[in-house]
Formats: structure tokens, sequence, C-alpha cells
């Protein structure tokens, strides 16, 4: 494993499969990402204006790098459907070398 602080997972949900999708091939066709997964059928419970609502999501997983971050924000929150997307970067503290080592190469971004 390669410690690897410079890598962010970027956590998105979207209201439906179709958006999620639609971010995907923008970030990674912008070279701001190398993989989005998707997770579907994700149950989110939230307040909102006053009450609590309840939907199913899509969970996006967005690997890119520190230096990509806004970015990756700034593009999603042109391409989502909320008014106030869920849009939260996280530090990865370690992956396989070869992972990692792809990951950058696939983002333009030098060891």
């Amino acid at each position: 494993m390669e410690k690897s602080q410079d890598i962010r997972i970027i956590f998105v949900t979207t209201v439906s499969l179709e958006n999620a999708r639609q971010i995907a091939k923008i970030l990674l066709t912008e070279k701001l990402a190398a993989c989005c997964s998707i997770i579907q059928n994700v149950v989110s419970l939230f307040g909102w204006e006053g009450a609590i609502n309840e939907r199913t999501e899509s969970l996006m997983l967005i690997k890119t790098s520190e230096n990509k971050v806004d970015d990756v924000e700034r593009r999603v929150s042109e391409m989502h459907s909320d008014d106030v997307p869920e849009i939260i970067s996280v530090a990865l503290d370690s992956g396989s070398t070869i992972y990692i080592k792809w990951l950058r190469q696939c983002i333009g971004v030098n060891e």
C-alpha cells in the first residue's frame, strides 16, 4: 500500500442514476476524475425546510486528487439537480501502489 494524502474520494448523492451518469461522464472527459463509481438505491433521510424527507438516491464515489477538488465541486454544482447538492471530500490514507499510479496518470497529476 502507498500513502496517498493527495488523493481524495468525493461523495455525491443524486436523485437519479441518469444525473449521476451525466456528471460522471463530464468529470471523466474533463480529466477531473479517474473513476466515478455509482451505487444505486441508497436511501437518504434528511432535514429540509423544516421537515424530515426520505428519498432513494444514487451515491457517487468520485476518485480524484486534492488539487482538482474545487473544480469537481464547481462542475458537480453546475450539473446537479438539487439546490444544495451533497459534495463531501475525504482524504485517502493509502491505496494499492498500482491503483494510485493509475489514478494519477488518468487525471494528469505527477507523483
